[in-house]
């Protein structure tokens, strides 16, 4: 990738991710954009992968495992009362960029952004309910993208929305947030879906067993964010509590593999959140061909984002006949999502608020 490509993403990446989320990632994103030396590392990144995400989580998977600079001082999630100077902590940035080069180097080049958002759940949960009711079959879930498969979980957490009440498993330590935008609200079930199986598919699956694994996915939580790291591992200790079917290959050739193993009576639930902005237009193409082609044999869902645009879809089949619904707008670590469908959920004015949420929002 050019450096002015790279540039332009790192611009991006400080204008629509970190905005009013990172003051951090922000700063050091913005002051990237202009640094050619710093362009020229972030290069080494693997192909398809967001490169801003990678050389940050990088970085900050080297100071948590120890390594010994004055950047430290400027990391929440490092010290318990970091410098806010930012001007400062980018020198510094620079300097460790410098001296740890080659380090950086192996990441980038061995390391992908696999970040198990959590709270990206708080909108899974109401999809998949949606899901049920109008298909009235056990759901076999089948997650793109999955890392360490804990968003296949989302049947095992605890939720409460703003407005809209609580839902989910009451009794879960892993209890998730979220604003509810738009004039609609789900409609929040009295009994959970049925999970019929948990599978996972990744080019590379990591495993919350592993110290390793969950030192990198603890990295790529952005410094500022203390609840999400919380929600990480709390979920974590919930994913080495429970049997997933993680497999390691290509998207589309696994999963025709694994759809032919899935009953029948069960409704075959393909998702990813935030992850067809690695795959080529080809392999999305190949994937929307595939759904299209397994809605001809059987009852299946396709829940997405980031394939032609970057609102949350949910598309399914039913004795042939495809329905389509559009969610509405996801934040990326979920601390908020719009829900479009207006006729089969409440109105805003026909459920009393649950009060505001502590977390933080945009």
């Amino acid at each position: 990738m050019s450096n002015q490509l790279l540039s332009e993403a790192f611009r991006r990446f400080a204008e629509n991710e970190c905005r009013g989320s990172s003051a951090l990632y922000a700063s050091l994103s913005e002051k990237t954009a202009d640094d050619p030396p710093l362009l020229e590392l972030a290069a080494h990144a693997g192909a398809g992968q967001p490169v801003p995400n990678l050389l940050f989580g990088a970085v900050h998977y080297l100071l948590l495992q120890g390594a010994s600079h004055p950047l430290r001082r400027h990391y929440p999630s490092v010290v318990k009362q970091p410098e806010e100077d930012y001007e400062e902590a980018y020198v510094l940035f620079q300097d460790f960029c410098r001296n740890y080069r080659e380090n950086l180097i192996t990441l980038l080049q061995t390391k992908r952004v696999q970040t198990n958002e959590v709270r990206r759940c708080s909108y899974l949960f109401p999809v998949f309910s949606y899901v049920y009711e109008r298909i009235q079959k056990p759901l076999a879930l089948v997650e793109i993208g999955t890392s360490a498969g804990l968003q296949l979980l989302w049947d095992q957490y605890r939720y409460t929305y703003y407005p809209g009440g609580e839902g989910g498993k009451r009794d879960s330590p892993v209890h998730i947030e979220a604003d509810v935008r738009g004039d609609a609200l789900p409609i929040l079930p009295r009994e959970l879906p049925p999970v019929a199986s948990r599978t996972g598919i990744d080019l590379h699956t990591m495993d919350v067993t592993k110290e390793e694994d969950v030192d990198w996915l603890t990295a790529l939580i952005w410094p500022e964010h203390h609840d999400r790291r919380e929600l990480f591992q709390q979920a974590a200790a919930c994913a080495a509590a429970h049997e997933l079917h993680l497999i390691e290959g290509d998207a589309v050739s696994v999963l025709h593999e694994t759809a032919a193993a899935i009953p029948e009576t069960h409704c075959l639930c393909v998702f990813h959140t935030h992850v067809a902005n690695q795959m080529t237009e080809e392999a999305k193409a190949d994937l929307f061909h595939l759904i299209a082609s397994l809605g001809t044999e059987r009852d299946i869902c396709h829940i997405y984002n980031n394939m032609q645009d970057k609102l949350l879809h949910v598309d399914y089949y039913v004795d042939g006949q495809r329905h389509e619904h559009t969610i509405g707008n996801v934040d990326g670590h979920g601390r908020w999502f719009e829900w479009r469908i207006s006729d089969e959920g409440r109105r805003r004015g026909s459920i009393a608020s649950a009060g505001r949420s502590n977390h933080q929002t945009d």
